[in-house]
């Protein structure tokens, strides 16, 4: 997978599982999730299971830091080391 495929399925998958109001093209890919999106803690809990479906990927205890999670372009970083 390439970073833009990446990107696209990340976007989806964030807007369909936090029920964004924003359609998934218009995310910006380098904006706060927290900041910009409103994404708190329980959302990131969602997101690594999103993660580990969407990409099958196993995400471990130390995995989980929040600069992993900052933005689209941190998530897109961080599934693609793992895949």
């Amino acid at each position: 997978m390439n970073n833009q495929e990446i990107e696209t399925k990340l976007k989806e998958m964030i807007v369909e599982r936090l029920f964004l109001k924003v359609p998934a093209a218009e995310l910006q890919t380098d904006a706060s999730l927290i900041d910009v999106y409103g994404v708190d803690s329980v959302c990131l809990l969602e997101l690594v299971v999103g993660l580990e479906e969407a990409f099958g990927i196993q995400i471990e205890d130390s995995d989980f830091d929040v600069r992993n999670f900052v933005s689209v372009a941190a998530l897109r970083d961080f599934v693609k080391a793992r895949l």
